[in-house]
């Protein structure tokens, strides 16, 4: 008996040392929990605008289908993740947490994204008091993978939030054209590496497809989408296996083409957005060489969120494949180059004929004056 006390002693005191240790572990928040509120869209609070500095009522409500569908959950991020202020609810109070939290610090996990934004123009502002927080731009709870949005889409969530792109930019040509392929963060970020997207579009529908669409519609998965392009097994998708992929949808009834896209890589620096840095030197774009186009590929995102990024041959810029793409000096369909070059050359054979026949028929038509006479 003596023996079993001790034994149960000992449990006992290691079971308070787990405690101890990982106290925690006891006190965890579930984000189902925080649901019970914030699952009611008519949750809300009064606060103040941080610009115009006026009272308004501020939404609570969290989407949960939304959240759960976010970067961060995708990620195992929790409520209290971010919300670290809350270290325990209570159930007997009104409010089962403090009423006013502090704000989220984003920088607490993404360090160099907020080093980047301290030299940028969007800190700057604070001069005038204005306070722009991350979430201004990136939202509070839906945070989602970008690297597969288009350019509107980054554009929307983004920049077009504040800024209406066609009062400046006097001396851009062909505006409507630059803003609907090419992403803001290209020219005013010159810094940030560049990559070229492709996009499946419906040639007829004008409707852009998604990942699952065209895998659905080739009757194939992720893992076996590049085996069925890369005929040639170099693990790069060229100009005849990107017709090839063309043909098959076709086949299934799907007018594709490739809508293309100039975005900037998602990395830290791309928020160092400064003042009078943005690039406004034509060449470094319409140049036969430019660095702008080094990057092609399409991207494909997994019902996890994930992306699967697949290289495509630069060549294929040169295809009548792509929609609406022809950037003058910068990318030559050839095909087109040959018609040109045809149209050019029969033009000319035509008038050197003409003058030929004009020059060795002279002595023929001065007889026939002399006839005449």
């Amino acid at each position: 008996m003596k023996k079993m006390t001790r034994l149960t002693k000992c449990y006992g005191l290691f079971f308070l040392f787990l405690c101890f240790l990982w106290p925690s572990a006891g006190l965890a928040i579930e984000n189902s929990e925080c649901m019970d509120c914030h699952s009611d869209e008519s949750l809300t609070k009064e606060c103040t605008d941080n610009i115009l500095q006026t009272s308004i009522t501020e939404s609570l409500y969290v989407d949960e289908d939304k959240f759960n569908h976010s970067v961060h959950n995708i990620n195992g991020i929790t409520c209290i993740d971010c919300h670290t202020d809350i270290e325990e609810l209570n159930w007997d109070e009104e409010l089962p947490h403090k009423m006013y939290l502090e704000p989220v610090v984003c920088t607490t996990c993404h360090e160099e994204e907020g080093e980047a934004y301290k030299k940028s123009v969007h800190m700057e502002i604070l001069k005038k008091g204005i306070t722009m927080r991350c979430y201004a731009c990136h939202g509070y709870h839906y945070v989602e993978y970008s690297e597969t949005a288009t350019v509107a889409e980054r554009g929307n969530n983004y920049c077009l939030k504040c800024h209406n792109p066609y009062q400046y930019h006097e001396w851009l040509p062909a505006k409507e054209a630059h803003f609907s392929m090419v992403e803001c963060v290209v020219c005013h970020s010159p810094e940030v590496p560049n990559k070229i997207h492709l996009n499946f579009i419906d040639l007829v529908s004008n409707k852009l497809y998604t990942s699952n669409e065209i895998l659905d519609a080739l009757g194939v998965d992720y893992d076996e989408f590049m085996p069925l392009l890369d005929t040639n097994k170099d693990g790069i998708i060229n100009s005849s296996e990107l017709e090839n992929l063309a043909l098959m949808l076709r086949l299934k009834n799907i007018h594709a083409v490739f809508h293309v896209e100039l975005l900037a890589e998602l990395l830290p620096i791309a928020h160092e957005v400064k003042r009078g840095t943005a690039e406004q030197d034509c060449v470094k774009c319409h140049s036969a060489n430019s660095t702008y186009f080094d990057s092609v590929s399409i991207l494909m995102t997994r019902d996890d969120g994930t992306i699967d990024r697949y290289e495509v041959d630069r060549a294929v810029l040169e295809s009548y494949n792509l929609s609406h793409f022809y950037l003058m000096s910068g990318t030559r369909v050839k095909l087109l180059d040959k018609i040109g070059f045809l149209l050019l050359a029969g033009g000319a054979c035509g008038a050197l004929g003409h003058l030929t026949i004009r020059i060795f028929t002279i002595p023929i038509r001065r007889k026939r004056k002399t006839d005449k006479k």
